[in-house]
Order: C-alpha cells, then sequence, then structure tokens
C-alpha cells in the first residue's frame, strides 16, 4: 500500500505511539495515507480506537518481524 507519509514510533511505550501520530496527522490532507511503525503491543487497540474516534479510517495493519504497521487514511 502506497503512503503519503511513514511515522517511526518503534520503541515507544504508550501513550507516545499515539501522540506523535496525532501530531503527524496533522500534516496531511483529508484522503492521505499515514503509515505507522510501531512496536508497543498496546499501538494495534489504540490506533484502531484513536482513528474511529478521530474520523480516520485504519485501511489495513500488520506485524512483521514484531514491528506493527498500520496505514491510517485521514478523514
Amino acid at each position: 500500500m502506497e503512503s503519503t507519509k511513514v511515522l517511526d514510533a518503534k520503541g515507544l511505550a504508550c501513550p507516545m505511539p499515539i501522540v506523535k501520530t496525532k501530531k503527524a496527522m496533522k500534516d496531511l490532507e483529508s484522503g492521505q495515507i499515514l503509515e505507522v511503525h510501531a512496536t508497543d503491543k498496546g499501538a494495534k487497540s489504540d490506533l484502531t480506537a484513536w482513528a474511529k474516534s478521530g474520523g480516520h479510517e485504519l485501511l489495513q495493519d500488520t506485524e512483521e518481524n514484531d514491528v506493527l504497521k498500520f496505514w491510517i487514511q485521514k478523514g
């Protein structure tokens, strides 16, 4: 999946992945996609809930070598 911007949140504990994602999302236009890489296992539920509450869409999430990857489309 093609993303507009990639955010490296690996090694950060909750709530920092959400804080960084929120800040990065402000730089994007509606419809653009932010790719987030995180290692905090709580990020999956946190980012899913955050995207929904913020009017964004979590398009896809995967896990590769203990790195969680999320693709969030700005609402």
